[in-house]
């Protein structure tokens, strides 16, 4: 056989294997490619069914203009946001995986336009009475007006010609039960009253020159019960408990016939009258630990009574976003150090505070730059104005508290002429009014 043979010879038998794998592939596809494509068609799926409820949904922007003498603390805030966690709610599975149905959400926002601080919240029409009872319960003067979307103030295509942007999404420095520095630690020690902690957010953003916006974003769902279970997690890591191994199936089933074995060689021992000397292997018996109150050292008893504090509380699941656009003959980035400084006072080295996420931060190194600065750019304006929360795992949990703290009616002592304000106040009809019948 010559060499050309044998050539041939390999290649028939090459495509023969091959035809016969096809072969007996064609038999048994049904039992082999579901399971290897579910989850690519779970993920479409869900994505196409979402979005064509997302579509069906019908949003409204709600203005809250705070009242001109308010002079209430930020907790009032607290009621609020825990009275919104009212949407919270489970689904079937058939509203889940059929209709597309998932957690709803508020979007709410500050926003500077020309230098003019508003202040928002966006969400679905049907539960604009729940966000009215809830907000007039604890601000009676205060007045929420529907009014058309501010995105549609600016181009839709953004940066071009005219208009640069800059933004970033938020993130935690520290685990998310960590609360960051809330509004009961801005009393003034010597007068007793209450440092705003809004006072240099709303002058940040009241500094943005004509022409330019600057807006900031909250993207807040209700999370459920079961986030207790995970902030115990992290409250029993910062007391360096052992956490406890989970034992599979067969861990289990060898730790029932050790037991078995174990337990017929003691009684056959036992039956012989005789008493043999065991030596216990094992762990040495730990020293007896000192109280907590004594190894903790009073910094970390303060960290502690937050945890547990914070614990307590109803949580969100939290999207923040930050956009600084405008035209580009006025475009200045100190702005963005301006609003930056003001989210500083919310900084604890001990607990938590908010870093920007380098991720979707609007900047490009190195290859193709301008090309996917500009893809950033977009992608980032694109997921504000549709008030997108994903991608989810770079969501944060923030409590009543904390989101009390930085979204709140701002006090009578906040002097800023370029926050909206209730320009008379709010009164019910005489008791004794005439009505005729």
């Amino acid at each position: 056989m010559n060499f050309s043979d044998i050539v041939l010879a390999s290649f028939s038998q090459l495509f023969g294997g091959i035809g016969e794998s096809f072969a007996l592939f064609a038999k048994v596809w049904f039992f082999l490619l579901p399971p290897v494509l579910y989850p690519l068609w779970k993920m479409l799926w869900m994505d196409h069914i979402q979005l064509k409820y997302a579509l069906s949904l019908n949003h409204v922007l709600l203005e809250i203009v705070p009242p001109k003498e308010v002079e209430k603390s930020p907790k009032l805030m607290e009621s609020v946001f825990s009275g919104l966690s009212g949407i919270l709610k489970g689904f079937t599975a058939v509203e889940e995986f059929i209709v597309g149905q998932y957690p709803a959400s508020f979007s709410i926002e500050m926003t500077s336009e020309d230098g003019i601080v508003h202040m928002y919240i966006r969400t679905q029409r049907n539960f604009r009475n729940l966000i009215e009872a809830h907000f007039y319960s604890q601000f009676p003067d205060v007045e929420i007006v529907e009014v058309p979307d501010y995105i549609y103030n600016v181009p839709m295509t953004i940066p071009n010609n005219e208009w640069d942007l800059w933004g970033s999404e938020f993130e935690f420095t520290k685990p998310d039960l960590y609360p960051i520095r809330t509004y009961p630690t801005f009393d003034e020690e010597v007068t007793g009253k209450m440092i705003d902690p809004l006072a240099g957010v709303i002058e940040a953003l009241g500094k943005v020159a004509p022409g330019q916006r600057m807006w900031l974003q909250y993207i807040i769902i209700p999370e459920g019960e079961k986030w207790y279970a995970k902030g115990r997690a992290i409250i029993d890591e910062f007391l360096e408990k052992e956490k406890a191994e989970k034992q599979s199936l067969w861990q289990l089933l060898l730790h029932d016939l050790k037991e078995v074995f174990f337990g017929i060689f003691r009684e056959t021992i036992a039956s012989t009258h005789v008493e043999p000397e065991f030596t216990v292997l094992g762990k040495a018996e730990k020293e007896e630990a000192q109280p907590l109150e004594f190894r903790l050292s009073p910094g970390q008893k303060d960290v502690l009574k937050a945890l547990e504090r914070n614990l307590g509380k109803q949580m969100f699941k939290t999207k923040m976003r930050l956009l600084y656009l405008g035209r580009r003959e006025g475009f200045d980035r100190s702005n963005i150090s301006n609003i930056m400084g003001a989210f500083k006072q919310f900084s604890d080295q001990n607990m938590n505070g908010f870093k920007f996420n380098d991720a979707s931060k609007t900047y490009a190194n190195y290859l193709f730059v301008n090309e996917r600065l500009r893809y950033r750019q977009r992608r980032l304006f694109r997921r504000y104005i549709f008030r997108d929360p994903t991608p989810t795992d770079k969501m944060f949990m923030m409590s009543t508290e904390e989101l009390a703290t930085v979204f709140h009616m701002p006090d009578m002592s906040v002097v800023a002429p370029t926050l909206a304000r209730v320009s008379t106040k709010r009164a019910g009809a005489p008791a004794n009014l005439p009505i005729e019948s």
